[in-house]
This record gives structure tokens, C-alpha cells and sequence, in this order.
């Protein structure tokens, strides 16, 4: 198949952004794959046919067609180079474009008479599926891949098919479809949800677990991970009880993360307060948005996974007070065991002297300080564990390779 690299490439950028991509060839059947089983599940199977092949058969090369379907999702389909005799679609999706809350999906319902042992099925159908945000660099994406196969943008058109629902939808679905519409496959449809969303929650733990927050960012952007249903009455209480969920998840990740619970702690009672600050909708994701970079922060700079428990009590001791007596004995002696042995292991594990961990910690504190506070130079030297002016000089210029003085004079300049 031409661009079998390409598509690959493409298909694995999708998968990040929580999109499905199929390829169909025009001999071959349309399947529940393609729209993650809604219409089979519904009995509805005839409609594959209905909305995907007999479509299929329609579109025109160099066009990149983006479909509303008759149940609220979107598509992107385009025909793909290739001989007359043998047509190959790609299809995206689905997603949506419209951030559904359950209410919206309810008004669509009752104008569409949609029977109530239905409208779970839709609602828990949008929860599923990724939601692009008027910012999704998937339209760029898409452009980009069109512009690989068709060559310059003149080369290529964008068309919108509008296939949503009638007034008169219901009478498409027989009443012999419904009747078998049972309590337990309602039950079997849930839980496939539930597993589905549990999954994905496991996954975003681990991404942020990694430390990998640019993923777990792009989970929270792309998917219905954290849909934002309105369980509460007031939409600000109810978007803060998401927040606290996602803190929850995070405190999670970054403990899987091995980083110590003192600097978990310390994060998660930072965005506790700023969730009870929250007095929207908006600044609620943008608050989750802020606590998944600090915690992916978190566990790049305080993850301990390759590390003893004895080294990990000695780092955490270090991070957390550095104006405490950081002294290799000190340490030894809270640890009960010999300072040789203590200074043999930490080299190994680190590769660096504990000394030479300690300043190293003490120098970034410092160029912290110069960088956010007015503070005399002698002040940040204490906050940083050193009382002697000189000896905070010498080794800040060590690492740093200019004086206290001479860094925060580049600073202003």
C-alpha cells in the first residue's frame, strides 16, 4: 500500500489524542470498528451500510470531508491515492467538536422523541469518545498528512457533510429493535464503559507515574477521561468536585512515581486550597490543567524509583530542609549506621559525593531566589543552609560559573 509509513506515523499521532483511524477498501464490509460498535449494539447494523459505504462511494479524490453523523459524532474521511480499480478510505473518528453536557444531550433526546431506554446509551456513548477543543492541533494534523499524499494545499479541498438527525429519526429504529433493547445489555454496555474509563484513569496514573506529563496533558485535552457531567445542581461545586478527583489521581501517580509523600503532600494541599478558590467552569480545567504539569513536575524532580530506602530517606531529608545540618555524620547518625558506608552507598546510587549533592541543591535554591525575591545575597546564602557569605560565593560560581552578585546583575540586564 503507497504511504504505509506515513499512515503509520499518522495512526500512532491519533492514538495520542485518544482518535481511532481506519482503513477500508472499497471490497470490503464496513464493520461495528468503525464506530466503536454504537450502531450494533443498538441493532442497527443496516446502517453501516447506510452512513459509511454507500457514502464512501460518493467522496471525491484530493477532499478531506469531515461528517456529522446521526448521532452527534463527527468523522473524518478521505480517499486515499490509489488506481481506479482499487479505492482505499481512511476513516477518523469519532469525536466531537461540542463539549456535550448531559442536559444538552437530554434537549437533543426529547426533540428527537428518543425513548428513555435509549438516552443512557447516548449519554454514556459521548462520555466515551474524544472531545476536540477549538485549539485540537488534529485539523493541522489532517492538513499536513493531505498536503504528504496530494502535494501543496492548492491540491486539496475541505467539505462538511451534515447527516444529523431528523425529526422523524425515531421511526428509522422498528419497534422490534427496541423491545430486544434488555435490561442486562444495558448492564453489559455499562460495563464496558466502566472498564473502558478505568483503564484509561490507570493509564493517566501511569503516564504521570513516568513522569511523562506531556501525555497525561493530552489524555486530559483529547478524551472524555475527566467528562464533565453535571451531577451537582450548582456548576461550581460541580467542577470543584472534579478537581478533587483529579487530585486524587495525581497524589496517586506521583506516589507510584516513588516520590516521597512529604513533597506530595506539600502539592496536593497547595491545589486543595486553590480548588476551594475555583468560581468557575473554566478556571476549574484550567486548574487541572496546571495541577497535571506540576505533578508530572513533581516526580521528574523528586522521583527516587532507583534509589535505596536508605538513600531516598537521605535525598528527601536533603529537599526538604536545607538549612538543616546536612552533614554526611548527621545523616549517618539519624540512619544508625556508619558514615563510610553511608558515603560508599550514596556515591554509588547517585554518582555524586552527598556533599556535592547538598550544594548542588543549595546553589539551585539559590539561583531560585535571585530569580523571584529581592533578598540580600547573605539572606539567600542562609535559606540556602550557609551562614558563611564566601563559601556560598565560591560554590555558586563553581556550578554556576558567576558570583551571587554578578548572576542577578545578568538578570536585570
Amino acid at each position: 500500500m503507497a504511504y504505509e509509513a506515513e499512515l503509520k506515523f499518522l495512526k500512532k499521532l491519533l492514538a495520542q489524542f485518544h482518535l481511532n483511524m481506519h482503513l477500508v477498501n472499497q471490497n470490503h464490509k464496513i464493520d461495528e470498528s468503525v464506530d466503536l460498535g454504537l450502531r450494533k449494539f443498538l441493532g442497527l447494523e443496516e446502517m453501516y451500510e447506510k452512513d459509511f459505504s454507500i457514502l464512501c462511494q460518493r467522496i471525491q479524490p484530493n477532499t478531506i470531508y469531515q461528517i456529522s453523523d446521526d448521532f452527534f459524532c463527527s468523522y473524518i474521511i478521505l480517499l486515499l491515492p490509489s488506481s481506479p480499480e482499487e479505492k482505499d478510505f481512511l476513516i477518523i473518528g469519532p469525536f466531537t467538536d461540542q463539549d456535550f453536557s448531559r442536559q444538552d444531550i437530554y434537549r437533543a433526546v426529547e426533540k428527537y422523541h428518543v425513548p428513555p431506554n435509549l438516552t443512557e446509551r447516548f449519554l454514556q456513548y459521548h462520555a466515551g469518545i474524544a472531545l476536540l477543543s477549538n485549539s485540537s492541533p488534529i485539523p493541522s494534523i489532517i492538513n499536513a498528512f493531505a498536503e504528504t499524499i496530494w502535494g501543496d494545499s492548492d491540491n486539496f479541498i475541505t467539505k462538511n457533510i451534515d447527516l444529523s438527525l431528523s425529526e422523524s429519526y425515531i421511526d428509522a429504529i422498528p419497534s422490534s429493535i427496541l423491545d430486544v433493547i434488555t435490561e442486562q445489555k444495558d448492564i453489559s454496555f455499562k460495563m464496558q464503559l466502566l472498564e473502558k474509563r478505568y483503564a484509561a484513569e490507570n493509564q493517566f496514573i501511569k503516564n504521570i507515574a513516568q513522569g511523562n506529563y506531556h501525555k497525561a496533558e493530552a489524555s486530559f485535552e483529547s478524551s472524555t477521561l475527566f467528562d464533565i457531567e453535571n451531577r451537582m445542581k450548582d456548576p461550581v461545586r460541580n467542577i470543584k468536585n472534579y478537581c478533587i478527583i483529579m487530585n486524587t489521581l495525581l497524589r496517586k501517580g506521583a506516589e507510584q512515581g516513588t516520590v516521597h509523600p512529604i513533597h506530595i503532600d506539600r502539592v496536593s494541599s497547595e491545589f486543595a486550597r486553590k480548588i476551594e478558590g475555583v468560581s468557575s467552569q473554566e478556571g476549574g480545567k484550567n486548574l487541572m490543567q496546571e495541577m497535571i504539569r506540576k505533578y508530572g513536575l513533581l516526580v521528574k524532580n523528586y522521583s527516587m524509583k532507583d534509589y535505596s530506602l536508605l538513600v531516598q530517606k537521605v535525598i528527601t531529608r536533603i529537599d526538604t530542609d536545607l538549612t538543616a545540618d546536612q552533614s554526611l555524620n548527621m545523616h549517618a547518625k539519624i540512619l544508625n549506621i556508619s558514615p563510610s558506608y553511608l558515603s560508599t552507598l550514596f556515591r554509588k546510587e547517585t554518582g555524586i559525593t552527598l556533599t556535592e549533592y547538598v550544594n548542588r541543591k543549595r546553589v539551585e535554591y539559590g539561583v531560585l531566589l535571585l530569580n523571584t525575591t529581592n533578598m540580600q545575597i547573605q539572606t539567600i546564602a542562609q535559606h540556602c543552609g550557609i551562614s558563611d557569605i564566601n563559601y556560598f560565593t565560591r560554590i555558586f560560581k563553581k556550578y554556576i560559573g558567576k558570583t551571587p552578585k554578578e548572576y542577578r546583575n545578568s538578570i536585570g540586564s
